[in-house]
């Protein structure tokens, strides 16, 4: 803030000097207002997810599927499987390769918390690559 204290003249003379502070403040108050509205505006999206038109991969000669199924049980083939076991049996069908893909399929009933541990099961054996098995859309 300037003040001239001058009693000698009656003339007022202009001061060329800018007051900065009401620009200062109102810019902090924006700054303040985008940093909070901006994460507030990517919680709530409505995403209509398209489906899979992937073109579908060649089927490799034995392949290993992992079933979950409707009542959470888990299949290796058509044998039924214990979570406990899964990590052995699939060493046992795969003959020890943990590089080889496993397909993993689900029933549309499971939830997807049931699917993520049954994943996380298979990551904790060793096999990390995982493919999830789907149908496939077909084109009118």
């Amino acid at each position: 803030m300037s003040v001239r204290l001058d009693h000698g003249k009656d003339e007022l003379d202009e001061v060329h000097e800018i007051n900065v502070t009401p620009f200062i403040d109102v810019m902090l108050v924006l700054l303040i207002i985008f940093m909070v509205a901006a994460p507030l505006a990517t919680v709530d999206i409505s995403v209509d997810l398209p489906a899979s038109s992937a073109e579908p991969q060649p089927r490799p000669e034995k392949p290993v599927f992992v079933t979950v199924k409707s009542d959470l049980t888990l299949a290796l083939g058509d044998a039924v499987v214990t979570r406990d076991g899964l990590g052995g049996a699939l060493m046992q069908a795969t003959g020890g390769d943990r590089d080889a893909r496993v397909f993993l399929r689900a029933d549309k009933a499971v939830a997807y918390g049931e699917l993520m541990e049954v994943m996380n099961l298979l990551r904790g054996a060793g096999f990390l690559k995982v493919a999830l098995v789907g149908l496939e859309k077909v084109s009118p």
